[in-house]
């Protein structure tokens, strides 16, 4: 059952709702012949957004949402075209427009065999849809299978590999969604020895973590003289991504994510033996849509303390200098959080704030307006290059940064 209450803007207290206990598209507009009827919106297009159900098999069916409307339609703030969509998600039709919240409750529905709906096609199915609307399987011209997992997508290409949007054919690895992330090692890299070692290392490290801010391990094998590593897909928003489309948020959103990061960090940093991610940043920090939490991403080049040094792995602009030497500590992680909330806050590579300070170059936000004071001295002291200055741990930054919320 799906149920769609009406919000008010303000106070988001319920002012309507609707319930669909078996329907598998809702449709919403002004329109008299949609599902919900939202007249009174002059913001909201005669048919915005349709809500389909698919993998209908399944107890926990995923719903899609599609954005139809001129005004554009936000889902948990993020303007979108076609997306999936998960419980408690707020749903906004246009800028300014009403606010929806979406709520499905597992019940038993019926189902259409895979593959014998005569509509299973690319043209009987929204603009660019992966999966079927009718059958819920995924929904490709030509299909590409590594062992059972059916490659659905490009997510991303890189000089490591190649990330791919992933279906489990067999179910075999979740209940609650058959979809997943597959990365595959490139066969140039598989002929280099540290190529290697990282790409298992992550895969070990990856099946030893249970952490909610940290992606599950499911699988990692050999396949045709190729490595693959599958694991949990978050469904969100990188923080590059969303500042270079929103643009600088306000410190206390800032403070929170950071606060949130380094309670991950501080659960790496605490185990036996600790684990340095060496790769904060924007970019593999995940706001993941389903609670509005982040999610540390891409740990590929995590090293465990204690193990021999000498590879220099960091971003620049956010590794430490001990990192760029080749000797990350736990606090390499900690200084990692000044430049990246320094990107958040002043929506522009942190590189423009580095200057020159007696015998260093140093980070020095003192020009960026909208940073107070105290959150100034901190993200100074969490980026000090001598690491008897800087904050001995993730949590003593985070406690830090509470105090000035």
């Amino acid at each position: 059952m799906v149920i769609l209450t009406l919000l008010d803007d303000r106070t988001r207290t319920p002012l309507q709702q609707w319930n669909f206990p078996q329907q598998a598209l809702i449709r919403i507009g002004r329109s008299s012949d949609n599902d919900i009827v939202l007249s009174r919106f002059l913001e909201v297009s005669r048919h915005h957004l349709e809500l389909r159900r698919i993998d209908r098999d399944r107890p926990h069916p995923d719903w899609l949402l599609t954005s139809c409307g001129t005004n554009g339609t936000f889902l948990n703030g993020v303007l979108v075209s076609q997306s999936l969509i998960f419980n408690e998600s707020s749903i906004q039709l246009a800028k300014d427009g009403p606010l929806l919240q979406f709520r499905a409750i597992a019940t038993a529905v019926p189902s259409t065999p895979p593959g014998k709906n005569p509509c299973c096609t690319p043209e009987n199915n929204p603009p660019n849809s992966l999966f079927c609307t009718h059958c819920g399987r995924p929904l490709v011209k030509e299909e590409r299978c590594i062992r059972h997992y059916q490659i659905l997508n490009v997510l991303g290409r890189g000089g490591m590999g190649t990330t791919y949007l992933a279906w489990d054919r067999r179910n075999s690895i979740s209940r609650s969604s058959q979809t997943l992330v597959l990365k595959e090692m490139n066969a140039d890299m598989a002929r280099v020895a540290k190529a290697q070692e990282l790409f298992e290392r992550e895969a070990r490290i990856l099946k030893s973590l249970d952490f909610p801010g940290i992606p599950k391990y499911y699988d990692f094998f050999l396949e045709g003289g190729k490595k693959y590593l599958a694991m949990e897909l978050i469904r969100g928003q990188n923080l590059e991504k969303l500042i270079y489309d929103r643009g600088p948020v306000t410190p206390q959103q800032g403070v929170e994510w950071m606060i949130q990061t380094c309670e991950i960090l501080d659960y790496l940093h605490t185990l036996n033996p600790p684990i340095v991610h060496r790769d904060v940043k924007p970019a593999n920090l995940m706001l993941r849509h389903r609670d509005r939490r982040i999610v540390l991403l891409d740990f590929g080049a995590v090293k465990e303390i204690g193990t021999p040094l000498g590879t220099r792995i960091g971003a620049e602009g956010y590794s430490a200098p001990e990192q760029d030497r080749g000797q990350p500590c736990p606090q390499s992680d900690v200084y990692a959080i000044a430049p990246t909330l320094t990107f958040l806050l002043a929506g522009e590579t942190p590189l423009k704030y580095y200057h020159q300070r007696g015998n260093f170059y140093r980070l020095d936000v003192a020009d960026i307006p909208t940073i107070p004071p105290q959150l100034r001295q901190a993200i100074e002291k969490a980026s000090n290059p001598r690491l008897n200055k800087r904050y001995p741990t993730a949590q003593a930054l985070a406690q830090d940064l509470k105090n000035c919320l």
